[in-house]
Formats: C-alpha cells, structure tokens, sequence
C-alpha cells in the first residue's frame, strides 16, 4: 500500500483534494478528524482536545489502511497536529511526537497558499498562511521525505496533484 499525505495551512484545498483524488483513482480517503470534532463540541477546543483528535486521526489511518488500498489518501496527519500545537500551545503532547516519528507516508503534497482564503468559523490563521507554509515546508524538508508543492485552482490543481504521483512513481502512466 502506498500512502499520500496531503498537508498545507488552512484554507489551501487539502480536503477537497484528498476526496477528488480519492474519486478519480478510486480509492479510499482519510478525512480530517478535527472539524468534526470541533463542530460538536459545547465549548472552544483544548490543548487535551487536540490530543483526543491526534488519537482519533491515527485511529481511522490505521483502521482505512485495513482494506489495503493500492493508494490510501490521508487528508491530515501528525504533522499537522505537530504544527497546530506548537503555533497554538508552545509544545507538543509526547504521543503526537512519536506517532509523528513513526508514521511514514510515500508522498507529502504540500499546498500552495495560492487558493483566496475562504471564512469559516473554524479557521484561526487567515494572515498567517506564509509562515505556516514556511513552517510546513521546513518541517517535511528536515524530514527528508519525498514532497511536492500543489500549485493551482480547480482541476488544474487535482492535475498537479495527479503529476506529482506519476512524478514519485506512484501512479502508472496511462
């Protein structure tokens, strides 16, 4: 099984890319946890929240994998909760860390903040989305995994994204 982590600052598409990828190469998705999670919550998120959706997140990768997809598409990962906790609390829960560590993934899209910001009551960072970027792409390149940059809007974008797999041989060419 291979899997693809797409990743990136809010309002950058990873969503609606991970359920278009998912559809054109019919396979399954990982859908991020956290809006879910959130949106039923009585009251504003915690550093313990976010613990609880890093668990959960790890949870539905592993419970998808499973049914070993030839491609399974993750829409977040630790990464991201790695991220979100530093920026949000100054530090990272041990069990982020390590699920961080050990997790691999054989492509990381990384995308561009070239989409307009979209509102919504759950996103916090809407003149932060450079430094995040920064901080995401820092991050992947200390890591030393294989990534590409999505660029582009629409369908241009999924193409991209499509490229990008074929580029990392994850894709046959047909």
């Amino acid at each position: 099984m291979k899997k693809v982590f797409i990743t990136g600052p809010e309002s950058t598409g990873k969503s609606a890319l991970s359920a278009e990828l998912a559809q054109r190469l019919n396979t399954i998705y990982v859908p991020e946890i956290a809006r879910e999670y959130i949106e039923k919550l009585p009251r504003p998120y915690t550093e313990d929240d976010l613990l609880k959706i890093a668990m959960l997140q790890c949870a539905a990768e592993d419970e998808a994998a499973q049914s070993e997809p030839e491609i399974l598409i993750c829409d977040t990962d630790m990464l991201v909760m790695k991220i979100w906790s530093e920026v949000k609390y100054g530090r990272v829960h041990p069990f982020i860390l390590d699920q961080y560590r050990r997790r691999t993934y054989q492509l990381t899209l990384l995308m561009a903040i070239d989409l307009p910001w979209e509102e919504d009551p759950l996103r916090e960072h809407p003149l932060e989305r450079q430094d995040l970027f920064n901080r995401y792409e820092k991050q992947i390149r200390e890591r030393q995994t294989p990534f590409e940059i999505i660029h582009g809007t629409g369908a241009e974008r999924t193409e991209n994204a499509i490229a990008a797999l074929r580029k990392h041989r994850l894709l046959r060419e047909d």
